[in-house]
């Protein structure tokens, strides 16, 4: 069965990340790109918003989730948000995409994690 996959683009995040503590000080502005397939297959769905994963809801709790704490590596962010998608928002799969905007001779630097339910 296809399941097809639902997709966050650029989402605008703030939070305090870096390896030196001058760095975690301030907030900054990542991008995140986030993939889910939905445990159920889009024509099995039946136009019911409770049959997919509420994109609005994930968008949120990821915003939520990355302006509590610190970190020192968008690596765990990744992690976390990963865990957070399929925990919570009933994904079988999921992909996250972070760029950080730090680094004044690139365009950006990120990273990309995929993990799936076993």
């Amino acid at each position: 069965m296809n399941k097809g996959l639902i997709k966050i683009r650029g989402l605008k995040v703030r939070t305090r990340i870096g390896v030196p503590e001058e760095e975690r000080a301030d907030w900054q502005e990542l991008r995140i790109d986030v993939e889910m397939q939905p445990t159920t297959g889009f024509s099995e769905m039946n136009d019911e918003i409770g049959a997919t994963v509420d994109y609005h809801a994930v968008c949120v709790e990821i915003s939520r989730l990355a302006e509590t704490g610190s970190r020192k590596l968008i690596e765990t962010l990744a992690d976390e948000i990963a865990d957070l998608v399929l925990a919570r928002h009933g994904a079988t799969a999921v992909t996250v995409h972070i760029r950080k905007f730090i680094l004044p001779e690139t365009e950006w630097v990120g990273v990309e994690l995929s993990k799936s339910v076993q």
